[in-house]
């Protein structure tokens, strides 16, 4: 029995640091330990194929499931791609390994093919862990367990230290992981990430059977595990930070040549797009429609530490925009389906608006009495999409239906089905 199984077995479910209302049972707060070191120390970083064979074959012969985290470079480094990956298995120990020097890991990912994977927030690490061949085919996400057992705080440290009664080091989550050779406190820090996710998991499975939810979490763990890699985000471009004060759209022109330069750039040099020019600064270069360099230059984010090359190619970039034809500038508004945003549609659809208002309310004080964020028991977007267009008849199948349609699993079509029932058969009120 490893020392947080004895921890679990002394108290089935702490609360130190926040978890779910307790239904009667006694769960007194204990002072948490901290936990400094991994059980069998650091482990050698796996830099080398022979090394990674080794690991392979230990994990594929090791038991039960196996613990799964990914260790980026945002805000350093172009892209989400994965630069230290940390696992733990029963039998197998700990492994830490450079996906940088073994970039292909489908061997790893094939071995642990019928294990179930345990992450932590599993769609910020999924994207960077399919790009090395790392795809489960079952998962238990323990921040996605938190949120719908019910506990105010779920991110990792929070979830140890409240349940396990363990208090995780939290100084290197942000620091740049394409370091070589990776620190020795940075790579304590990634292995106690993965030490305690698996009895994480166990005491989470506990306390999701005890209130009822088991199902529910296993079903949506089913359809992370399931969903297909995200399309390409459409023009992306307008995501840029401070992008509500562009209006006219000779600027939205300015913000999509600059973004698309910067883009160039930073995927050339392996750096992140911000480290190169600012949102801020290109937001302010769309709203000046600067001239020339000299005017540029005066502009804040383009100052005195901006050489002259770079002013140039950055008035290039504005100077395009200012060259393009009415008809090649691009619209203010992204085009989008489904519908309007819900400020609007008081005055597009008066009946919609109150249906979305007794929804709203209704799916709200459901998942209060089910003690679980809204956005986790159905998706906003899903409520707005059956508001605005309900069935022609509104019935239990129809509505049920039509969740289903918009990828509401079946647990989710189950308890919101009779208050979307409810909310749009009310009548509105007469003006």
């Amino acid at each position: 029995m490893t020392d947080a199984q004895e921890t679990a077995a002394d108290v089935s479910l702490r609360t130190t640091g926040g978890g779910p209302p307790d239904d009667g049972g006694s769960s007194a707060a204990e002072a948490p330990i901290p936990l400094l070191e991994p059980r069998e120390g650091i482990p050698p970083v796996i830099a080398d194929e022979d090394s990674l064979a080794e690991v392979i074959a230990a994990f594929a012969a090791g038991s039960g499931p196996v613990a799964v985290d990914a260790e980026r470079a945002s805000g350093y480094r172009y892209g989400q791609r994965a630069y230290l990956v940390q696992l733990r298995r029963a039998g197998a120990g700990t492994a830490l390994i450079d996906p940088v020097a073994c970039p292909d890991l489908s061997g790893l990912g094939e071995a642990l093919s019928g294990a179930e994977w345990v992450l932590h927030a599993a769609t910020q690490d999924l994207p960077c862990l399919r790009e090395i061949g790392m795809i489960p085919s079952r998962l238990f996400d323990t921040e996605l367990a938190g949120r719908i057992a019910g506990f105010p705080r779920v991110g990792l440290g929070a979830m140890v230290e409240g349940v396990l009664g363990f208090v995780l080091e939290k100084g290197h989550s942000a620091v740049d992981w394409s370091t070589r050779p990776l620190p020795e406190p940075w790579l304590r820090y990634a292995a106690l990430d993965v030490e305690l996710l698996v009895d994480l998991r166990d005491a989470l499975e506990k306390e999701l059977d005890r209130q009822g939810k088991l199902e529910w979490a296993l079903q949506e763990f089913d359809a992370i595990a399931s969903a297909p890699p995200a399309e390409p985000r459409k023009d992306p471009w307008r995501r840029t930070s401070g992008m509500h004060k562009v209006r006219r759209r000779r600027q939205l022109a300015v913000v999509r040549e600059l973004w698309e330069a910067r883009d160039r750039i930073a995927q050339r040099r392996d750096v992140s797009p911000g480290k190169v020019l600012s949102d801020a600064a290109i937001v302010e270069a769309a709203l000046a429609l600067p001239v020339n360099v000299h005017a540029l230059a005066a502009l804040n984010g383009f100052g005195h530490r901006t050489g002259r090359r770079q002013l140039e190619q950055w008035q290039a970039a504005v100077d395009r925009a200012r060259a393009l034809p009415e008809a090649q500038l691009p619209q203010p508004g992204q085009s989008v389906t489904g519908p309007p945003p819900p400020r609007a549609w008081a005055d597009k659809d008066p009946a919609a608006a109150a249906r979305l208002s007794a929804a709203r309310a209704a799916v709200s004080a459901l998942a209060e009495t089910l003690n679980m964020p809204q956005e986790n028991l159905i998706t906003p977007d899903t409520v707005r999409r059956v508001c605005w267009e309900p069935p022609a008849v509104v019935s239990a199948e129809s509505v049920g239906a039509a969740l289903a349609g918009y990828g509401a699993r079946a647990w989710q079509v189950e308890q919101v089905t009779p208050v979307l029932v409810a909310a749009l058969s009310a009548q509105p009120p007469r003006p």
